[in-house]
């Protein structure tokens, strides 16, 4: 995919390739589901990983994103394992906001297990506010951009049990979801296939545990699958009628 598709319904940052599918692809997929776009930017790529070289790791995020969807897949190069707060970091995440214009912006959480984790969400929670800033001036080619604030940042759910602030039912997207996690195969475990390395996420018991997650919060909300958002911000309620159906 080349051609750039602004103004998106939703724009989901992860700070590694398959940090978005993970966490947040089946709300994803009900976006999508509801004939709204979606675009995805990793922040790195993912280079600095245990399993899977990079140039695999881009290839897998290509077919994650063809199979998912997603009207565009951005790879940043910020730095795996460094992801640095620096003008220049900010401004490049500023400027895949700016050019997109979306609603939602979904974001690594704030407390998570792996530090760049957290530096991801650091990063994107600030770049989300200062891209309102007019006198913050960014280009996408050589074209000077307008000052753009989404109304709403989500921090989906990783490795650490966060309470959601909110739950999406995604009953009907959750195993359509599981084909683009399965895409990252250099990450996951596979029946017959040996490694050395052992890591977090290729254990066996991984790949059950998210649905598990997935089980827990649907039963919380009274449905099959359910995926969990925390906000930075007091949800308002404008249309009640709407809200509450």
């Amino acid at each position: 995919m080349n051609t750039f598709i602004p103004h998106v319904y939703a724009l989901a940052f992860g700070a590694h390739p398959d940090d978005v599918e993970l966490s947040c692809g089946a709300t994803l997929l009900k976006i999508m589901s509801e004939n709204w776009p979606v675009a995805v930017c990793d922040l790195t790529r993912g280079e600095m990983g245990t399993l899977g070289s990079t140039e695999t790791r881009a290839k897998e995020a290509a077919e994650a994103a063809e199979l998912m969807g997603y009207s565009e897949r951005l790879t940043l190069d910020l730095g795996d394992s460094r992801l640095p707060y620096t003008e220049d970091s900010l401004e490049q995440i500023i400027r895949v906001i700016r050019h997109f214009k979306p609603t939602i912006v979904f974001a690594n959480p704030p407390d998570e297990r792996h530090p760049d984790h957290m530096k991801a969400s650091k990063l994107v929670s600030d770049a989300v506010f200062y891209a309102g800033l007019k006198n913050i001036r960014t280009t996408w080619g050589s074209s000077p951009q307008q000052a753009f604030r989404p109304k709403h940042l989500l921090y989906y759910v990783q490795f650490r049990h966060l309470e959601p602030d909110l739950i999406v039912d995604v009953s009907d997207t959750f195993q359509d979801s599981r084909k683009g996690v399965l895409a990252f195969a250099s990450q996951f475990y596979r029946e017959g296939k040996t490694t050395a390395a052992k890591t977090m996420i290729n254990r066996k018991e991984f790949l059950t545990g998210l649905e598990a997650r997935a089980r827990y919060l649907g039963e919380q909300i009274g449905t099959l699958y359910g995926e969990g958002f925390l906000t930075n911000s007091t949800p308002a309620i404008h249309h009640v009628t709407s809200f509450f159906t």
